[in-house]
Formats: C-alpha cells, sequence, structure tokens
C-alpha cells in the first residue's frame, strides 16, 4: 500500500482517481447545448407608454423573426423613458431609447456613450445622427426632436441597426376609457 501512497507512481494513481471522477461527474450531468435568450413580452411597456408619453412613441412594427426581444423598461422619472432591447439575428445588442428628459442632449449621450456625431445617415427619408464608441463596441443612430429623443444603439452592426430604425412608427394614443 506505501507504493501507492508516494512518489511519482503514488501521484499518478491520485490523478487518475480525480479524473475519472471528473469524467463520471460529466457523464451523468445533464448538459443542455442549445441557446436561450429569455424571451420578453413588451406590449404592456408600449402601450403605457404611449399612454403617458407627451410624445408621440415608435415602436417596431414588426422585427425579424429571428431576432428576440429580451428588455423592456419603462421609467416615468424626470419624462417618460422607454427602452427596448433586441438580442438580433447575428447575437449580438440592440436597443431602442426614447425619452423627454431634458436637456435632450444629456440623454442622448449618455445612451449613445459618446456626445460626438461621426456622420449622419438617411433610413426611411428620416437623417438620424451616426455615433460611435469604439472602445466599447458600441454604435449609435440618434434622433433629437422638438419634444424627445430617440436613440437605436447597441454592438449590432449598422445594417442590424438600420433595419432596427427603419422598423419604428409612431404608435396611437389609447383611449383612456377601455371599449368593451
Amino acid at each position: 500500500m506505501r507504493r501507492f501512497t508516494q512518489g511519482f507512481l503514488g501521484y499518478a494513481f491520485a490523478l487518475l482517481v480525480v479524473l475519472a471522477g471528473v469524467g463520471l461527474f460529466l457523464l451523468v450531468t445533464p448538459q443542455d447545448r442549445t441557446e436561450h435568450i429569455p424571451r420578453v413580452d413588451y406590449s404592456i411597456d408600449q402601450v403605457n407608454a404611449a399612454r403617458s408619453a407627451p410624445y408621440e412613441v415608435v415602436a417596431p412594427r414588426q422585427v425579424p423573426p429571428d431576432w428576440v426581444p429580451n428588455s423592456s423598461t419603462l421609467t416615468q422619472d424626470g419624462g417618460v423613458t422607454w427602452r427596448l432591447g433586441f438580442a438580433t439575428a447575428k447575437r449580438e445588442h440592440a436597443m431602442v431609447a426614447q425619452s423627454d428628459e431634458r436637456p435632450p442632449g444629456a440623454f442622448a449621450n449618455r445612451m449613445a456613450n459618446t456626445e460626438t456625431a461621426s456622420g449622419s445617415l438617411q433610413i426611411g427619408g428620416v437623417t438620424w445622427q451616426e455615433r460611435v464608441r469604439p472602445d466599447k463596441n458600441q454604435r449609435s443612430l440618434v434622433r433629437v426632436l422638438p419634444d424627445h429623443t430617440v436613440v437605436v444603439t447597441g454592438t449590432a452592426g449598422w445594417d442590424e441597426l438600420s433595419a432596427l430604425a427603419a422598423s419604428l412608427s409612431p404608435q396611437a394614443k389609447p383611449s383612456a376609457t377601455p371599449s368593451g
């Protein structure tokens, strides 16, 4: 028994026992290799934003089927702000953020993580400011309107951000009384 507890043979035997244990553990542990991105239903936030915002709220008409809406946050402190995030087809992040926060430039700068415009882009007849933050791998499209600001931002490429911006359409204000 002494030869199994000393020297190279003892070390090799202990290593073999540990590797066998790890192998057995990996064999019996269930593993799921499929991707799981949590999907959220943003329709309630969409209606509530359209109802409470003093500005014209925009939302995607329809996103591509392989995009996953994965976050929606509506806040009403210091203005009405709605953030809607997606995992894109290329599994990058894209988000639409809109707010009537004042000053509008501060909201745009915070969402884009930069105040410097690198150019402009025409999407559906509308001019968007391009902003880039290379150290964060972040690209942004910004529209500052008289009563609110819309920012499309994320790690997604310009093609996916442009597709999201192109899909935005104004949302009708819901009636104050339920129909019935």
